[in-house]
């Protein structure tokens, strides 16, 4: 139990939460949609502070952030829920389970504790992933700024579902995120993710003009988000944060509730690529695709391969000084 940051005490109990768009009115011992934040006599708590349901260390890639440290260690975090009900949700097991079943679970490990296990292992980065890291903001919170009194970089790995007021708090400690965006249609947003699109293009917007550096990841259904005029929408939408913004295009494997739909096929993300490409993206990425041509980058200029990769391993690297070996031209990121 801790109590909650963003949120407005209403009449007779019943209280406001502000973290994020959702704006849940939440009366006296209810929560909130995301399950994990909840009013006891007037007062908002979260229920999942310092309760970590997954605590492991990734590559950086698998975040996938490319243009961020790549090829450093990222320590990386949950608790359990979301403010999200993604019907192809890959890790329903914990987001969805204060809603399916109302538990909440999770190891008990403090802030300190978190820095000190990224200390030991090396980690020059800790990542809030796997389910959203909006609702366990306080922690995140807290963790970001002991990180940073470290030297130790925060990323966000989020479905961009977060309140001005909070993306304006942890700015000074949040250096990276990759956001998922899910689709151009609000009609898909409502139906598949139980939310809106507007909030999740105004966080990126913001992001940008504070200075976040931003990747940018769509992953590609059948029939759902897939057509070309959609993912040009998209292209040309990523174009407008800045043309330097990268672009995942990821494959979706039948998961979740929309198990009745087929893997993407290879094709079709080869042409999202190319939309992007087409549309002035500097960087496109295919994903979940392992030794795809797409998951290298290419130097913008001379169009070398400047990193090779297969999956999420680095196999060659010719980027020195953030510039690119053989031209010599900057490459876009926080590339030591």
């Amino acid at each position: 139990m801790h109590e909650a940051m963003f949120y407005e005490k209403l009449e007779d109990k019943v209280v406001k939460c502000k973290l994020c768009p959702h704006r849940c009115r939440i009366d006296n011992f209810k929560r909130g949609i995301c399950r994990v934040r909840e009013n006891r006599d007037g007062t908002l708590y979260s229920l999942v502070y310092e309760r970590v349901i997954s605590l492991a260390i990734d590559p950086i890639e698998k975040k996938p952030l490319y243009h961020f440290y790549p090829g450093s260690d990222a320590l990386s975090l949950a608790t359990v829920g979301c403010n999200f009900t993604c019907l192809h949700c890959q890790n329903y097991q914990i987001s969805q389970l204060p809603k399916e079943r109302g538990e909440i679970v999770g190891e008990e490990i403090s802030a300190e504790e978190i820095i000190s296990q990224a200390k030991l292992k090396n980690c020059q980065v800790i990542a809030y992933t796997y389910t959203e890291p909006t609702i366990f903001f306080e922690y995140a919170y807290d963790i970001a700024r002991l990180a940073k009194e470290e030297g130790i970089k925060n990323v966000f790995v989020t479905n961009g579902y977060i309140s001005e007021e909070a993306l304006r708090k942890i700015n000074p400690y949040l250096d990276a995120a990759n956001v998922d965006l899910k689709s151009f249609s609000e009609d898909f947003y409502r139906r598949i993710c139980g939310a809106h699109l507007e909030p999740v293009l105004s966080s990126l917007k913001l992001m940008k003009e504070l200075g976040i550096w931003v990747e940018i990841t769509t992953l590609i259904i059948p029939k759902l988000n897939d057509s070309e005029q959609e993912l040009r929408k998209i292209a040309e939408f990523i174009v407008s944060l800045g043309e330097e913004t990268p672009w995942h295009i990821s494959r979706f494997y039948p998961a979740y509730k929309l198990n009745e739909v087929s893997a993407t096929p290879a094709s079709t993300l080869h042409r999202a690529r190319q939309i992007g490409l087409e549309a002035g993206l500097r960087y496109v990425y295919t994903g979940n695709v392992p030794g795809d041509e797409g998951e290298n980058t290419y130097c913008p200029n001379c169009s070398r391969v400047i990193i090779r990769r297969y999956g999420y391993q680095i196999e060659e690297f010719h980027i020195e000084n953030g510039r690119c070996r053989f031209c010599q031209t900057k490459i876009d990121g926080v590339i030591p």
